[in-house]
Order: structure tokens, then sequence, then C-alpha cells
């Protein structure tokens, strides 16, 4: 049996995939923490949704986020061994990602004013997702100032992704009184 712990972050630091050691709280170390935790929440938006299309939705999201951890979790200079394992964040992925908002802002009316999370438990759990998912956008920025970012598309996924998130959570309270949704207006 294989044990889940291997006492090699002891000493705070964490390996890379395809090598390398950093510590802990390495730039790209905490983005792609930033990215587990989003996928953690929409996990939970996903358990506690009776809808569907919102959980058709959040799985297949969660499943590319591994492949964004992924990339996040590779040095630039070893981008060619990533490439023969995975395949990269792609414009497609993006792409498909903007159609599903199309298609949930035909159905979704948003309210006129800003938007309180917290209308239900499952649009609750997909706000948190996008917080940190928004986080994570921040730091994606500055790993692509630093050059620790082979895949530009990666940026473009998560700034989507985040939206999506968003129109997601509206979709999944479609059917709530207005009232539940919204604060005062400014």
């Amino acid at each position: 049996m294989v044990k889940i712990y291997t006492k090699t972050g002891d000493k705070g630091q964490t390996g890379l995939l395809y090598g390398g050691r950093v510590p802990k709280n390495d730039p790209r170390v905490e983005t792609y923490g930033l990215v587990d935790e989003a996928c953690s929440a929409m996990g939970l938006g996903r358990a506690l949704s009776n809808d569907a299309k919102v959980k058709e939705i959040l799985l297949h999201t969660q499943r590319e986020l591994f492949t964004v951890g992924a990339e996040l979790a590779t040095d630039p200079s070893a981008r060619d061994s990533f490439l023969k394992h995975f395949t990269p964040v792609t414009s497609e992925m993006t792409t498909r990602l903007e159609r599903w908002i199309d298609e949930l802002d035909a159905v979704v009316k948003l309210p006129p004013s800003f938007v309180i999370p917290g209308a239900s438990p499952a649009s609750a759990a997909i706000d948190v997702a996008r917080t940190a998912l928004r986080t994570a956008e921040r730091r994606i920025v500055g790993l692509h100032e630093a050059g620790m970012l082979a895949n530009e598309e990666v940026l473009r996924y998560v700034n989507r992704l985040a939206d999506l998130l968003f129109m997601l959570a509206r979709y999944e309270d479609r059917r709530l009184p207005p009232e539940l949704l919204t604060g005062a207006r400014i």
C-alpha cells in the first residue's frame, strides 16, 4: 500500500511536475493551490446542486482544471516533457466556456444591481470557487510577468472560467425571487 505521506515536504519544499524543488510559498505553488481550492469549491457546488446542467458543466471544468494545475506546476524549461504527457490548455477549451456562458446568458436575466452571493448553498459554493479562481488569475498574471507561464491561454481560460462560474451561479438560482439575489441599488 502506498502511503499518502512522503515526508519530502517536511522542510517546506515541494516538487514541481517534471523535476525541480521549490519552496511551498513559490508563486507557482501558490497559484496551482488556488486553482485546487477553486476546483474543490466547484465540487461542493456540484454536490449541492440538483441541476443536471450545472453538475455537468462543473464536472467538465473541474477535470480541465487539472490540466491548468499541471501547466502551472511545470517550469517553462520542462514544457517539452509536459507536452509529451498532457494536452495543454487550448483556445478551443476557452471557446467552449464562452459558448456555455452565452447559453446561460440566454436563459438567465441578470439583476439590475449587484448580486449578493448566498441565495442557495450551491450558488454560494460556485461563487466561492469564482473568487478563488479570480485570485488565481491575479497570480497567473504575476507568473506571466515573471516569465514563468509557458502558455498564455491558461490566463484566458481561467479568466473565462471565472465568468462562467458567475453565470452558472446565477443559472443555479434562476428560479429564486429577485429579492434573494441582490443588494441595494447603487
